[in-house]
């Protein structure tokens, strides 16, 4: 349970990371967010995820581009069944590519490109639009409330006290996926930051 609840989120946060840096628009969009909501005189804390949206879009595209699981916990079918016109018979070990729903362009629009935009009008609720990163039903990942708000504080906290760049002025991040059970970087993230000018009394008291 603590690798499951650690290194999933670390992974995530670094992914997200990688994200904002290939869009540096994206990261200034986030920064004026939580600039409007929280301030610069103060930390962001759990009770600010709520106020922002933005950020929350940001972590949910991030989910969907780069599940932590991306085939997700093998399920047993309990009763025959037909799924998709292919009979399933009861005993069944069944395993769902979160990872190919995810970009399926039946499903998404751009379905390789990061939008965070894409949630912002609640359009595309995890029902309608296939986005299964934690899992469905009564089954899903008893852990998804304490994931996203664990990641909104984390990747909140890194984006107001930091700029972000990335190293050697090279243009984009590698994305290049590895391979496992999870879905590592094939090459861990590397990244310049300096702390953000109106952020300094904050970060000198800490």
């Amino acid at each position: 349970m603590f690798s499951a609840g650690t290194e999933t989120t670390a992974t995530t946060a670094e992914w997200a990371m990688s994200l904002l840096l290939n869009h540096p628009e994206v990261l200034k969009k986030a920064q004026g967010e939580i600039d409007a909501h929280v301030g610069n005189s103060r930390l962001l804390g759990a009770d600010d995820m709520p106020h922002l949206p933005y950020l929350q879009c940001i972590l949910t595209e991030t989910l969907r581009l780069y599940p932590i699981i991306p085939m997700l916990i093998a399920h047993e079918s309990t009763a025959d069944c037909k799924v998709g016109g292919h009979h399933v018979p009861s005993g069944t070990m069944l395993l769902v590519n979160a990872y190919a729903i995810h970009r399926d362009p039946a499903a998404w629009m751009d379905p390789t490109v990061f939008r965070p935009e894409r949630f912002e009008d609640g359009s595309a609720s995890a029902e309608g639009r296939l986005l299964i990163p934690f899992g469905m039903g009564r089954r899903k990942c008893p852990g998804e409330t304490m994931a996203l708000r664990t990641l909104g504080l984390v990747l909140g906290t890194l984006i107001q006290c930091f700029d972000w760049a990335t190293v050697g002025g090279v243009p984009k991040v590698d994305m290049t996926e590895a391979s496992g059970l999870t879905l590592p970087r094939a090459v861990p993230l590397e990244a310049m930051c300096k702390p953000r000018q109106a952020m300094l009394d904050v970060l000198q008291k800490l």
